[in-house]
Protein backbone atom coordinates (compact mmCIF):
# COMPACT_ATOMS: atom_id res chain seq x y z
CA UNK A 1 0.00 0.00 0.00
CA UNK A 2 3.04 2.51 0.69
CA UNK A 3 0.99 4.31 2.64
CA UNK A 4 -0.50 3.82 6.33
CA UNK A 5 -4.46 4.01 7.14
CA UNK A 6 -6.16 3.83 10.43
CA UNK A 7 -9.60 1.58 9.68
CA UNK A 8 -11.73 4.75 10.86
CA UNK A 9 -10.12 6.71 7.88
CA UNK A 10 -10.71 4.06 5.19
CA UNK A 11 -14.64 3.61 6.69
CA UNK A 12 -14.70 7.13 6.25
CA UNK A 13 -13.25 7.01 2.60
CA UNK A 14 -15.80 4.28 1.48
CA UNK A 15 -18.18 5.26 3.49
CA UNK A 16 -18.56 1.94 5.56
CA UNK A 17 -19.25 0.84 9.01
CA UNK A 18 -16.54 -0.55 11.60
CA UNK A 19 -16.66 -3.41 13.76
CA UNK A 20 -13.94 -3.39 16.41
CA UNK A 21 -10.84 -1.25 16.85
CA UNK A 22 -11.04 2.17 14.70
CA UNK A 23 -7.28 2.84 15.36
CA UNK A 24 -5.84 0.33 14.15
CA UNK A 25 -3.49 0.78 11.02
CA UNK A 26 -2.70 -1.38 7.83
CA UNK A 27 -0.25 0.10 5.27
CA UNK A 28 -0.08 -3.19 3.16
CA UNK A 29 -3.24 -5.53 1.34
CA UNK A 30 -3.01 -9.25 1.30
CA UNK A 31 -5.55 -11.95 0.59
CA UNK A 32 -8.11 -13.20 2.93
CA UNK A 33 -6.40 -16.70 2.94
CA UNK A 34 -2.52 -15.70 2.95
CA UNK A 35 -3.83 -12.05 5.98
CA UNK A 36 -0.54 -10.64 7.59
CA UNK A 37 -0.73 -8.36 10.79
CA UNK A 38 -0.80 -4.54 9.17
CA UNK A 39 -2.30 -5.50 6.24
CA UNK A 40 -5.96 -4.89 5.03
CA UNK A 41 -8.08 -7.98 2.99
CA UNK A 42 -11.18 -8.75 1.76
CA UNK A 43 -14.14 -10.95 1.54
CA UNK A 44 -16.47 -10.96 -1.02
CA UNK A 45 -16.81 -14.59 -2.87
CA UNK A 46 -18.60 -16.80 0.11
CA UNK A 47 -16.20 -19.90 -0.97
CA UNK A 48 -13.63 -17.91 1.25
CA UNK A 49 -15.78 -17.20 4.44
CA UNK A 50 -14.00 -19.87 6.74
CA UNK A 51 -10.31 -17.82 6.13
CA UNK A 52 -11.94 -14.74 7.54
CA UNK A 53 -11.75 -16.48 11.18
CA UNK A 54 -8.32 -17.45 11.14
CA UNK A 55 -6.74 -14.86 8.94
CA UNK A 56 -4.02 -12.66 10.67
CA UNK A 57 -4.96 -9.23 8.55
CA UNK A 58 -5.76 -6.23 10.69
CA UNK A 59 -8.57 -5.22 8.68
CA UNK A 60 -11.16 -6.94 6.11
CA UNK A 61 -13.69 -5.57 4.46
CA UNK A 62 -17.09 -7.32 3.90
CA UNK A 63 -20.34 -6.80 2.88
CA UNK A 64 -22.93 -5.16 4.61
CA UNK A 65 -25.02 -8.58 4.87
CA UNK A 66 -22.02 -11.08 6.15
CA UNK A 67 -23.19 -12.22 9.06
CA UNK A 68 -20.42 -14.54 11.37
CA UNK A 69 -21.13 -17.51 12.97
CA UNK A 70 -18.02 -17.08 15.46
CA UNK A 71 -15.85 -14.27 16.30
CA UNK A 72 -13.78 -12.65 14.07
CA UNK A 73 -10.37 -11.19 15.40
CA UNK A 74 -9.59 -8.45 12.51
CA UNK A 75 -11.55 -4.96 12.38
CA UNK A 76 -14.10 -5.56 10.17
CA UNK A 77 -15.63 -2.86 7.98
CA UNK A 78 -18.90 -2.97 6.36
CA UNK A 79 -19.62 -1.45 2.98
CA UNK A 80 -22.01 -2.17 0.19
CA UNK A 81 -19.42 -4.12 -1.90
CA UNK A 82 -16.45 -5.40 -0.87
CA UNK A 83 -15.06 -5.68 -3.99
CA UNK A 84 -15.77 -2.41 -5.37
CA UNK A 85 -14.54 -0.81 -2.02
CA UNK A 86 -11.62 -2.48 -2.24
CA UNK A 87 -11.03 -1.24 -6.13
CA UNK A 88 -11.39 2.20 -4.56
CA UNK A 89 -8.79 1.84 -2.32
CA UNK A 90 -6.05 0.76 -4.59
CA UNK A 91 -7.01 3.05 -7.37
CA UNK A 92 -6.56 5.91 -4.87
CA UNK A 93 -2.86 4.24 -3.48
CA UNK A 94 -2.47 4.06 -7.35
CA UNK A 95 -2.93 7.87 -7.71
CA UNK A 96 -1.11 8.64 -4.56
CA UNK A 97 2.08 7.41 -6.78
CA UNK A 98 4.39 9.82 -7.99
CA UNK A 99 3.86 10.06 -12.03
CA UNK A 100 6.81 10.51 -14.07
CA UNK A 101 7.60 13.71 -16.14
CA UNK A 102 9.72 15.14 -19.09
CA UNK A 103 11.60 13.42 -22.32
CA UNK A 104 14.05 11.10 -21.02
CA UNK A 105 17.54 10.65 -23.27
CA UNK A 106 17.81 8.83 -26.45
CA UNK A 107 14.26 8.90 -27.03
CA UNK A 108 12.48 10.38 -30.44
CA UNK A 109 10.14 13.31 -30.72
CA UNK A 110 9.66 14.81 -33.88
CA UNK A 111 9.43 18.46 -34.31
CA UNK A 112 6.07 18.85 -35.97
CA UNK A 113 4.80 16.55 -32.80
CA UNK A 114 2.90 18.26 -30.32
CA UNK A 115 2.92 17.53 -26.83
CA UNK A 116 0.71 18.73 -23.80
CA UNK A 117 1.67 19.50 -19.83
CA UNK A 118 3.53 16.83 -17.77
CA UNK A 119 4.26 14.47 -20.63
CA UNK A 120 6.41 11.37 -20.03
CA UNK A 121 8.41 10.14 -22.60
CA UNK A 122 10.84 7.24 -21.90
CA UNK A 123 13.90 6.27 -23.36
CA UNK A 124 13.91 4.30 -26.63
CA UNK A 125 10.47 5.77 -27.58
CA UNK A 126 9.33 7.13 -31.04
CA UNK A 127 6.76 10.11 -31.45
CA UNK A 128 6.48 10.98 -35.04
CA UNK A 129 5.25 13.71 -37.69
CA UNK A 130 2.58 14.97 -36.61
CA UNK A 131 1.23 13.16 -33.43
CA UNK A 132 -0.90 14.83 -30.49
CA UNK A 133 0.05 13.62 -27.10
CA UNK A 134 -2.70 14.99 -24.26
CA UNK A 135 -1.89 16.13 -21.38
CA UNK A 136 -0.34 13.70 -18.09
CA UNK A 137 0.21 10.79 -21.01
CA UNK A 138 2.66 8.57 -20.08
CA UNK A 139 4.72 7.15 -23.06
CA UNK A 140 7.24 4.46 -21.71
CA UNK A 141 10.45 3.22 -23.26
CA UNK A 142 10.52 1.57 -26.63
CA UNK A 143 6.53 2.81 -27.36
CA UNK A 144 6.28 3.69 -30.84
CA UNK A 145 3.50 6.52 -32.15
CA UNK A 146 3.39 6.76 -35.82
CA UNK A 147 2.97 9.48 -38.33
CA UNK A 148 -0.78 11.86 -37.45
CA UNK A 149 -2.14 9.67 -34.16
CA UNK A 150 -3.45 11.68 -31.41
CA UNK A 151 -3.11 10.28 -27.70
CA UNK A 152 -5.89 11.82 -25.09
CA UNK A 153 -4.66 13.26 -21.63
CA UNK A 154 -3.93 10.90 -18.70
CA UNK A 155 -3.48 7.52 -20.86
CA UNK A 156 -0.76 5.19 -20.25
CA UNK A 157 0.85 3.61 -23.25
CA UNK A 158 3.00 0.68 -21.48
CA UNK A 159 6.61 -0.37 -22.88
CA UNK A 160 6.26 -2.11 -26.16
CA UNK A 161 3.15 -0.78 -27.86
CA UNK A 162 3.29 0.13 -30.79
CA UNK A 163 0.38 2.65 -32.50
CA UNK A 164 0.52 2.75 -36.27
CA UNK A 165 -0.37 5.87 -38.45
CA UNK A 166 -3.31 7.69 -37.97
CA UNK A 167 -4.86 5.97 -35.05
CA UNK A 168 -6.72 8.04 -32.06
CA UNK A 169 -6.82 7.05 -28.51
CA UNK A 170 -9.03 8.65 -25.67
CA UNK A 171 -8.80 9.93 -22.59
CA UNK A 172 -7.46 7.93 -19.51
CA UNK A 173 -6.99 4.88 -21.81
CA UNK A 174 -4.38 2.21 -20.62
CA UNK A 175 -2.59 0.09 -22.96
CA UNK A 176 -0.41 -2.70 -21.84
CA UNK A 177 2.89 -3.62 -22.97
CA UNK A 178 2.77 -5.15 -26.53
CA UNK A 179 -0.24 -4.45 -27.84
CA UNK A 180 -0.69 -3.44 -31.20
CA UNK A 181 -2.71 -1.05 -32.81
CA UNK A 182 -3.59 -0.26 -36.01
CA UNK A 183 -2.05 -3.41 -37.97
CA UNK A 184 -3.07 -3.86 -41.32
CA UNK A 185 -6.47 -6.08 -41.41
CA UNK A 186 -6.63 -9.41 -42.70
CA UNK A 187 -7.60 -8.25 -46.21
CA UNK A 188 -6.01 -10.24 -49.52
CA UNK A 189 -8.24 -11.39 -52.80
CA UNK A 190 -7.48 -14.68 -54.31
CA UNK A 191 -6.25 -14.18 -57.99
CA UNK A 192 -6.08 -17.24 -59.82
CA UNK A 193 -3.54 -19.06 -57.18
CA UNK A 194 -2.55 -16.47 -55.37
CA UNK A 195 -3.53 -13.87 -52.84
CA UNK A 196 -3.82 -9.98 -53.61
CA UNK A 197 -3.42 -8.34 -50.53
CA UNK A 198 -6.27 -4.89 -50.05
CA UNK A 199 -4.78 -2.13 -48.68
CA UNK A 200 -6.01 -1.46 -45.65
CA UNK A 201 -6.43 2.50 -45.53
CA UNK A 202 -8.73 3.01 -42.41
CA UNK A 203 -7.64 3.29 -38.88
CA UNK A 204 -8.36 2.78 -35.43
CA UNK A 205 -10.20 4.72 -33.09
CA UNK A 206 -10.19 4.10 -29.13
CA UNK A 207 -13.04 5.89 -27.41
CA UNK A 208 -12.01 7.25 -23.61
CA UNK A 209 -11.66 5.04 -20.40
CA UNK A 210 -10.58 1.91 -22.37
CA UNK A 211 -8.18 -1.19 -21.06
CA UNK A 212 -5.97 -2.93 -23.61
CA UNK A 213 -4.29 -6.05 -22.34
CA UNK A 214 -0.95 -7.47 -23.06
CA UNK A 215 -0.51 -8.40 -26.84
CA UNK A 216 -3.86 -7.73 -27.76
CA UNK A 217 -4.31 -6.40 -31.39
CA UNK A 218 -6.37 -4.54 -33.39
CA UNK A 219 -6.67 -4.04 -37.13
CA UNK A 220 -6.96 -1.23 -38.93
CA UNK A 221 -10.14 -1.00 -41.22
CA UNK A 222 -10.00 -0.89 -45.00
CA UNK A 223 -11.95 1.62 -44.68
CA UNK A 224 -13.73 4.28 -42.09
CA UNK A 225 -12.22 2.91 -38.83
CA UNK A 226 -12.56 0.08 -36.76
CA UNK A 227 -14.13 1.64 -33.39
CA UNK A 228 -13.52 0.49 -29.61
CA UNK A 229 -16.09 2.44 -27.66
CA UNK A 230 -15.69 3.99 -23.98
CA UNK A 231 -15.29 1.85 -21.40
CA UNK A 232 -14.67 -1.28 -22.81
CA UNK A 233 -12.16 -3.74 -21.46
CA UNK A 234 -9.89 -5.80 -23.27
CA UNK A 235 -7.90 -8.67 -21.82
CA UNK A 236 -4.56 -9.92 -22.83
CA UNK A 237 -3.75 -11.59 -26.48
CA UNK A 238 -7.04 -10.91 -28.19
CA UNK A 239 -7.73 -10.49 -31.66
CA UNK A 240 -9.95 -7.33 -32.94
CA UNK A 241 -10.48 -7.51 -36.57
CA UNK A 242 -10.87 -4.75 -39.36
CA UNK A 243 -13.57 -2.77 -39.27
CA UNK A 244 -14.90 -4.52 -36.05
CA UNK A 245 -16.98 -2.35 -33.87
CA UNK A 246 -17.45 -2.74 -29.76
CA UNK A 247 -19.93 -1.41 -27.99
CA UNK A 248 -19.16 0.54 -24.69
CA UNK A 249 -18.92 -1.13 -21.80
CA UNK A 250 -18.29 -4.73 -23.28
CA UNK A 251 -15.68 -6.96 -21.53
CA UNK A 252 -13.97 -9.70 -23.32
CA UNK A 253 -11.72 -11.90 -21.86
CA UNK A 254 -7.90 -13.39 -23.42
CA UNK A 255 -7.64 -15.19 -26.04
CA UNK A 256 -10.71 -14.29 -27.59
CA UNK A 257 -11.57 -13.08 -31.52
CA UNK A 258 -13.51 -11.22 -33.85
CA UNK A 259 -13.29 -11.53 -37.00
CA UNK A 260 -14.06 -8.61 -39.51
CA UNK A 261 -16.89 -6.32 -39.77
CA UNK A 262 -18.25 -7.87 -37.02
CA UNK A 263 -20.57 -5.45 -34.66
CA UNK A 264 -20.93 -5.94 -30.52
CA UNK A 265 -23.58 -4.22 -28.74
CA UNK A 266 -22.85 -2.58 -25.21
CA UNK A 267 -22.56 -4.22 -22.22
CA UNK A 268 -21.77 -7.76 -23.40
CA UNK A 269 -19.15 -10.14 -22.37
CA UNK A 270 -17.27 -12.52 -23.91
CA UNK A 271 -15.37 -15.31 -22.08
CA UNK A 272 -11.86 -16.56 -22.91
CA UNK A 273 -10.77 -18.76 -26.59
CA UNK A 274 -14.58 -17.26 -27.97
CA UNK A 275 -14.71 -16.73 -31.34
CA UNK A 276 -17.28 -14.84 -33.26
CA UNK A 277 -17.08 -15.53 -37.20
CA UNK A 278 -17.41 -12.05 -39.47
CA UNK A 279 -20.18 -9.94 -40.50
CA UNK A 280 -22.67 -11.01 -37.62
CA UNK A 281 -24.19 -8.62 -35.14
CA UNK A 282 -24.13 -9.24 -31.14
CA UNK A 283 -26.87 -7.37 -29.18
CA UNK A 284 -26.49 -5.14 -25.86
CA UNK A 285 -26.18 -7.57 -22.51
CA UNK A 286 -24.95 -10.75 -24.58
CA UNK A 287 -23.03 -12.82 -22.84
CA UNK A 288 -20.97 -15.47 -24.59
CA UNK A 289 -19.58 -17.91 -22.65
CA UNK A 290 -15.58 -19.33 -22.98
CA UNK A 291 -15.17 -21.32 -26.40
CA UNK A 292 -17.88 -20.46 -27.65
CA UNK A 293 -18.25 -20.55 -31.53
CA UNK A 294 -20.50 -17.83 -32.94
CA UNK A 295 -21.24 -17.57 -36.46
CA UNK A 296 -24.53 -16.09 -36.54
CA UNK A 297 -25.79 -12.91 -35.21
CA UNK A 298 -26.64 -12.85 -31.71
CA UNK A 299 -30.12 -10.80 -30.05
CA UNK A 300 -29.80 -8.91 -26.97
CA UNK A 301 -29.15 -10.21 -23.33
CA UNK A 302 -28.84 -12.97 -25.19
CA UNK A 303 -26.55 -16.44 -22.89
CA UNK A 304 -24.94 -18.69 -25.16
CA UNK A 305 -22.35 -21.16 -25.21
CA UNK A 306 -20.74 -24.31 -27.17
CA UNK A 307 -19.09 -24.57 -30.46
CA UNK A 308 -21.21 -23.45 -32.76
CA UNK A 309 -22.81 -21.62 -29.88
CA UNK A 310 -26.17 -22.48 -28.68
CA UNK A 311 -28.19 -21.08 -25.47
CA UNK A 312 -26.84 -21.63 -21.99
CA UNK A 313 -29.62 -23.78 -21.13
CA UNK A 314 -29.95 -25.73 -24.59
CA UNK A 315 -25.96 -26.45 -24.00
CA UNK A 316 -26.02 -27.64 -20.28
CA UNK A 317 -29.26 -29.96 -21.20
CA UNK A 318 -27.41 -31.54 -24.12
CA UNK A 319 -23.89 -31.91 -22.37
CA UNK A 320 -25.91 -34.00 -19.57
CA UNK A 321 -26.14 -36.11 -22.96
CA UNK A 322 -22.91 -36.23 -24.07
CA UNK A 323 -21.67 -38.70 -22.65
CA UNK A 324 -24.59 -41.35 -22.54
CA UNK A 325 -24.08 -40.73 -26.93
CA UNK A 326 -22.44 -43.73 -27.18
CA UNK A 327 -24.92 -45.80 -25.19
CA UNK A 328 -27.71 -44.46 -26.99
CA UNK A 329 -26.48 -45.11 -30.48
CA UNK A 330 -25.96 -48.93 -29.61
CA UNK A 331 -29.77 -49.07 -28.24
CA UNK A 332 -30.78 -47.07 -31.13
CA UNK A 333 -29.67 -49.92 -33.25
CA UNK A 334 -30.92 -52.96 -31.68
CA UNK A 335 -34.22 -50.77 -31.59
CA UNK A 336 -33.67 -51.20 -35.52
CA UNK A 337 -32.85 -54.40 -35.62
CA UNK A 338 -35.79 -55.73 -33.72
CA UNK A 339 -38.01 -53.42 -35.84
CA UNK A 340 -36.65 -54.70 -39.01
CA UNK A 341 -37.47 -58.21 -37.97
CA UNK A 342 -41.16 -57.42 -36.72
CA UNK A 343 -41.06 -56.13 -40.13
CA UNK A 344 -40.28 -59.01 -41.50
CA UNK A 345 -42.33 -61.29 -39.11
CA UNK A 346 -45.19 -59.12 -40.24
CA UNK A 347 -44.83 -59.49 -44.10
CA UNK A 348 -44.45 -63.44 -43.46
CA UNK A 349 -48.37 -63.56 -41.95
CA UNK A 350 -49.23 -61.34 -44.62
CA UNK A 351 -48.35 -64.03 -47.07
Amino acid sequence: MQLSFTAQQIADFLKGTIEGDPTVKVSDFSKIEEGKPGSLSFLANPKYTNYIYSTEASVVLVNNDFVAEKPVKATLIRVFNAYAGLAMLLDMVEKSKPRKKGIEPMSFVADSAKLGSDVYVGAFAYIADGSIIGDNTLVHPQVYIGEGCTIGDNTILYPGVKIYPGCKIGNNCIIHAGAVIGSDGFGFAPEGDIYKKIPQMGIVIIEDDVEIGANTTIDRAVMDATIIRHGVKLDNLIQVAHNVEIGANTVMAAQSGISGSTKLGKHCVIGGQAGLGGHITIGDNASIGGQAGVISNIKENAQILGSPAIPVKDFFKSSIIFPKLPDMYRQLNQLEKEIQQLKEEQNKQSK
